[in-house]
């Protein structure tokens, strides 16, 4: 495995395809290439959480080219998008947005706010396997088809992000090592988890599973990123990988 940052690493399948015929396997694509997308399209095909700032922001302002623009200027004359949607209707308006667009900004991130005071306080800490999997197997259990998630961890184990790099299908998939890390060098995350789905229920790890494991643990050594666990889940089911061994890594307690 080289240690070059570009060209990205080899395609490393996780599950072998059972039907040569199915559907090849989609990799969220990342950095510049979201640009050459249409938002709406984007966040139909991938998910909102794959979408950028600048996508997200584009859609809420209007989508289109017209859309996009302001967006990327609102966050370059704000700072950020979280500036941008704490600004005060009549600074948005000075700042080029129509008048009855302003509104809807406030209100999108007033939803957010209520939102988010409904969830709980208690940060997202990761001692354990079952620390990780018990969240996940309610999320990840039951999808019909195979994600890869990423979890992003700081130095005192919390979960910081989440983030889903891959969608496939139920025959196989495949990822690539620089798009498991790409969020996690560029948030330098101390720590990440990996988890994907099982679609057929069964959470046993294949030899794929095991092998990629094995390359994302060294991808995380030369980046000096942990790979703390993989979990498997599958129907009410889970397994983690970290306890079987294969990170040659204490099972119960992480770091």
């Amino acid at each position: 495995m080289t240690t070059e940052s570009t060209p990205l690493p080899t395609p490393i399948p996780i599950q072998r395809p059972t039907n040569s015929s199915a559907q090849q396997p989609t990799p969220l694509p990342f950095g510049r290439r979201r640009q050459a997308d249409d938002p709406a399209e984007w966040l139909e095909r991938y998910s909102a959480d794959a979408c950028d700032d600048e996508q997200l922001l584009s859609l809420v302002l209007g989508n289109g080219s017209a859309a996009r623009r302001m967006a990327r200027r609102l966050i370059d004359r704000f700072g950020s998008l979280s500036d941008v949607m704490r600004a005060h209707p009549v600074e948005l308006r000075l700042a080029g947005v129509a008048a009855a667009v302003a509104p809807r900004l406030a209100a999108a991130a007033e939803i957010g706010l209520r939102i988010a005071r409904v969830f709980p306080e208690r940060p997202w800490l990761i001692r354990t396997p079952t620390d990780v999997a018990e969240p996940l197997v309610d999320a990840m259990g039951a999808l019909e088809r195979e994600e890869l998630r990423v979890l992003l961890l700081d130095t005192k184990n919390v979960v910081t992000a989440t983030r889903t790099v891959y969608r496939g299908n139920l025959a196989g998939s495949s990822v690539r090592v620089g798009e498991v890390f790409h969020d996690a060098v560029r948030c330098s995350a101390a720590a990440v988890i990996v988890a994907h789905n099982h679609p057929s229920g069964d959470p046993s790890p294949s030899a794929e599973d095991l092998r990629i494991t094995g390359e994302l643990a060294e991808a995380g050594r030369l980046l000096d990123i942990e790979l703390l666990d993989h979990l498997i889940i599958g129907r009410g089911r889970w397994t983690s990988l970290r306890a079987l061994g294969a990170l040659a890594q204490p099972p119960a307690t992480m770091r």
